[in-house]
């Protein structure tokens, strides 16, 4: 399986446009917004969130550029894992798909049901049921809905496991976790990359700009998951502006790749 990091930031991604927090006027390198390529064989490729930034991050990536034809496209579809508008909002700018098959979480589809509306102008939105040559497991981890949604109750945001029968190879995908929930040990256990939310370092984190509480936003702190990390290969993703782990000499940065775990760039990939 085949792994590409098109985006490893938070909403808004890094730097934010409206936001002049000492990382945004840094001159770190930027990051888009938080999405995954996923793929078995390297010619068919499946999304994991579609961000606002995808237009910039399928031109950046010479694997899902279009061709040989000239409206032959890689994607096959998209697996989100919440309603989020940062995860979703990219489905606008595949509209000249014509539609792709996409799985998402029942309630977050519904809430999604406005813009579909809007893109089924331009082409069904099909269900994604399967990943052909790939497993795909799903774990329900939070009830945090969008500002936005209202009406169903949750589950609203999911994990996912995909595994890839032939090598063995097992990712999962874990960008927005309010919480360390229940059976998440077992759903990591072997996995051969685990891309965990670290949205924030500390749970104060957000009081120099004057943000809400962390675990009100929905994300857990890495603080309280890095314990748990213990040398395994895991990967922080969904890293906001303010996270002190976007700077390379940070203390912060250190205590990522101490405990085992990386802080991976904007367009990194794995073979797993």
């Amino acid at each position: 399986m085949r792994v590409i990091l098109l985006g490893t930031a938070a909403g808004g991604g890094c730097p934010q446009w409206n936001c002049a927090c000492r990382f945004c006027v840094s001159d770190l390198p930027p990051r888009t917004q938080d999405c995954v390529a996923i793929s078995a064989d390297g010619a068919a490729w499946y999304l994991l969130n579609c961000s606002p930034d995808i237009r910039a991050q399928l031109l950046g990536t010479p694997e899902l550029r279009a061709g040989p034809g000239p409206r032959e496209i890689p994607l096959r579809g998209v697996l989100l894992t919440d309603a989020e508008l940062d995860h979703t909002l990219g489905l606008a700018m595949l509209r000249e798909s014509g539609g792709l098959p996409v799985r998402a979480p029942a309630a977050a589809w519904a809430a999604l049901s406005p813009l579909r509306t809007v893109l089924d102008g331009y082409g069904s939105w099909p269900s994604l049921v399967d990943l052909p040559g790939l497993r795909v497991e799903v774990l329900p981890v939070s009830d945090k809905r969008p500002k936005y949604a209202s009406g169903a109750d949750g589950p609203w945001v999911v994990a996912y496991r995909i595994t890839d029968p032939a090598t063995g190879g097992v990712l999962v995908y874990a960008p927005c976790l309010r919480s360390w929930p229940a059976g998440f040990d077992a759903f990591v256990a072997d996995a051969s990359l685990v891309l965990l939310d670290g949205t924030f370092f500390a749970p104060d984190e957000m009081s120099g700009v004057g943000g809400p509480d962390q675990l009100a936003m929905g994300h857990l702190p890495i603080t309280a998951s890095l314990p748990r990390v213990a040398g395994r290969r895991w990967a922080y993703t969904h890293l906001n502006n303010t996270n002190p782990v976007l700077d390379p000499a940070s203390a912060e940065h250190a205590a990522v790749l101490a405990a085992g775990a990386s802080v991976p760039p904007d367009g990194t990939r794995y073979v797993l």
